[in-house]
């Protein structure tokens, strides 16, 4: 089929989509990110600055000026960018500096970066795992943990979202060589934590590894920001922990597997994005070095954070609105309709809240939402202003009284 015809097939996808209510509109910032932001939208409209309560920026790094200094500081020191792959001459000093600096943030023997956390959640499985081994999958681990599954061999087993009853009928019914629980920390829609201390003992018990993917949590979730291994206090107990560096710590790109020893050797010799993939630029390397180093000073960004989630999520339920249970900054306001959702976010943004709509295939069909989260950029001040926007746009749309 050529283009000419294949054209007509693609436009015909599109229509449909937008019919659907599905079709997904990027708003142009033209600031950095903050708690609040300059927006346009559409692309050639004026600016407007609005309180932002959709970024991964959890603590606010994203523009601090010492990150924003640290990246500088890279860029004068070691140049823009690596032009090479890790194995060949890709690895500098301070690659090395950041892998053991993130392994003891962590509690893990090694750490082996990548491009982002989709590249580290698409390398891990296939590096390590064979027909030979067994996968324990919660149904809402993330797309790039779901993906990553697919490219391996191993035998996929799914568990109903934090069932444990039925984690551990898998696990007792699996002679697999190698079994390894995979799970969500945060769960990046839903907002909840994984059932992390009661997944150890199923590991313990049926002797499987646990994998958790933190990039919801990592620098802000855990008595000092650990991350959920932290909170459940299962630290000594989890086996290997991608996360990334694009959210709430610093906001940039970046991601990475640590663990055992063995395993991250493992991920070295043998994982595709890592082999061959540019390595990190040194600018994101020196401004995550100096991010752990703001995080291990002090629990203060981490403690306002968890503030505001409190305060919004209190508020939120007493005007009336049906929210996913959970204690962590993420904080989804059920619709269940996209049409709805969609409505809902564009009237919100006329009232200088910017706060998208999720709706299929990001969630499940009719399970569309307004995802909210929380930051320890904004101000309380921020926060109020929004939660009465919150409401009025929710009268006008009948979700609350």
């Amino acid at each position: 089929m050529s283009y000419k015809s294949a054209k007509a097939v693609f436009e015909s996808v599109i229509d449909s989509i937008k019919q659907e209510g599905l079709f997904k509109e990027e708003r142009f910032i033209a600031s950095p990110q903050g708690g609040t932001v300059a927006v346009r939208f559409p692309e050639d409209a004026p600016e407007k600055r609005i309180i932002n309560l959709c970024a991964n920026n959890y603590l606010g790094l994203s523009s601090h000026p010492d990150i924003v200094q640290a990246a500088h500081e890279g860029l004068e020191s070691r140049g823009y960018g690596m032009s090479s792959v890790r194995f060949i001459c890709g690895t500098q000093d301070i690659h090395r500096q950041l892998e053991r600096k993130v392994s003891e943030f962590l509690g893990m023997e090694d750490t082996c970066l990548f491009a982002s956390c989709f590249d580290a959640n698409a390398a891990v499985f296939e590096a390590l795992l064979t027909p030979e081994d067994a996968l324990f999958c919660d149904k809402l681990i993330h797309a790039s943990l779901i993906d990553g599954v697919r490219l391996c061999k191993a035998q996929r087993n799914v568990y109903t979202h934090s069932d444990m009853n039925e984690l551990e009928e898998m696990l007792s019914k699996s002679t697999a060589r190698i079994k390894l629980i995979v799970t969500d920390g945060v769960f990046s829609m839903d907002g909840d934590m994984a059932k992390l201390d009661q997944i150890c003992d199923l590991a313990d018990k049926y002797e499987a590894m646990v994998l958790v993917d933190e990039s919801h949590s990592s620098g802000f979730i855990g008595k000092t920001g650990r991350g959920t291994h932290e909170h459940f206090n299962v630290m000594n107990r989890v086996d290997i922990i991608t996360t990334t560096f694009g959210k709430a710590l610093g906001g940039a790109t970046g991601g990475c597997v640590s663990g055992k020893k063995e395993v991250v050797t493992l991920m070295k010799q043998r994982a595709r994005p890592y082999l061959f993939s540019n390595s990190l630029m040194p600018a994101v390397v020196t401004a995550t070095i100096k991010v752990l180093d703001v995080l291990s000073a002090s629990t203060e960004r981490r403690d306002k954070l968890e503030t505001h989630t409190k305060y919004w999520r209190e508020e939120l339920t007493k005007a009336g609105f049906d929210l996913k249970p959970g204690n962590t900054p993420i904080v989804p306001i059920m619709l269940y309709d996209a049409n709805l959702a969609q409505a809902f976010s564009r009237d919100l943004y006329d009232a200088g809240v910017f706060a998208v709509g999720f709706f299929y295939p990001v969630v499940p069909k009719g399970e569309a939402r307004i995802r909210t989260q929380l930051s320890a950029a904004l101000e309380k001040e921020d926060l109020d202003k929004a939660l009465a926007e919150f409401i009025r746009i929710g009268k006008k749309h009948n979700v609350i009284k």
